[in-house]
């Protein structure tokens, strides 16, 4: 069930990519990003609008009375907080929705790159064994041309520097940097400390980007390269959305506004 609906659709779509483009399967991997992205584009607005709407209910009038009156009870405040979520329509969980989604793609991108990778006879058969053969020619695809920049997108990556006598894992800190920006963009400005939902969101968004980094030191680096070019095609998403808000990034930007706006006074 999961090689048919997920690995297989994967490998026949990368490599069909790759073949169409002169066979570069870096710029294949990218290519089938942006794919990803415009096919889940729906949910990324989806996205925006919650988090637009978590920021608005810091200000909401029930909210406050509600931290207020329950400030004292966890338990019964998780409740309240619950029941107005669902009162307006607002699903807190609506940033994170687009990260777990997200989950079994790299699983299948994963398998795919390994599959696609083949150098043995057992893995040409098993590559073999995936093919939609009215698509693809195994003939045509072998071997597979897995260079990229200075990484081979078949392990995991490390950029060799003349005198040093271990590898850099440059796209292990890209990948943490750009997971922990594209999910701040969507992170409210002011999240409200006692709010337990925006302190699992907050913690996610935290954690997420580690767990990231992990997965692009220890796997293929061509997985690694999804993950930079799926940060990066986000945060044009929220960019050309209108929805970046930098100084939810960098908080040394909002003294720099607070400090302007009484200037201006």
């Amino acid at each position: 069930m999961w090689d048919s609906l997920i690995i297989t659709p994967f490998i026949n779509t990368l490599l069909f990519i790759y073949n169409l483009i002169g066979q570069n399967f870096g710029v294949a991997i990218i290519l089938f990003t942006l794919l990803i992205r415009l096919i889940t584009h729906p949910l990324m607005v989806k996205q925006i609008k919650g988090a637009q709407a978590m920021q608005d209910l810091q200000k909401n009038e029930k909210w406050l009375k509600v931290q207020e009156k329950y400030k004292g009870d966890k338990e019964k405040l998780a409740q309240e907080q619950m029941a107005l979520y669902k009162e307006l329509g607002i699903n807190p969980f609506s940033s994170c929705l687009p990260t777990l989604i997200q989950l079994p793609i790299i699983f299948g991108l994963y398998q795919a790159v390994i599959y696609a990778m083949a150098t043995t006879p057992i893995d040409l058969l098993n590559l073999i064994r995936h093919i939609y053969p009215a698509l693809l020619k195994v003939e045509t695809l072998i071997p597979l041309n897995n260079r990229f920049l200075w990484m081979d997108l078949s392990q995991p990556e490390r950029l060799n520097i003349p005198g040093l006598e271990f590898g850099i894992p440059v796209m292990v800190v890209i990948v943490v940097l750009t997971t922990y920006i594209q999910g701040k963009l969507t992170q409210p400005a002011n999240p409200n400390p006692k709010d337990q939902t925006a302190a699992m969101g907050s913690m996610m968004n935290l954690y997420m980007p580690l767990f990231m980094g992990y997965l692009a030191y220890t796997l293929a680096s061509g997985l690694a390269l999804y993950f930079v070019a799926s940060n990066l095609v986000g945060i044009a998403q929220y960019a050309m959305l209108g929805k970046v808000n930098w100084a939810n990034v960098f908080p040394f930007l909002k003294k720099k506004d607070v400090k302007a706006g009484k200037g201006k006074k």
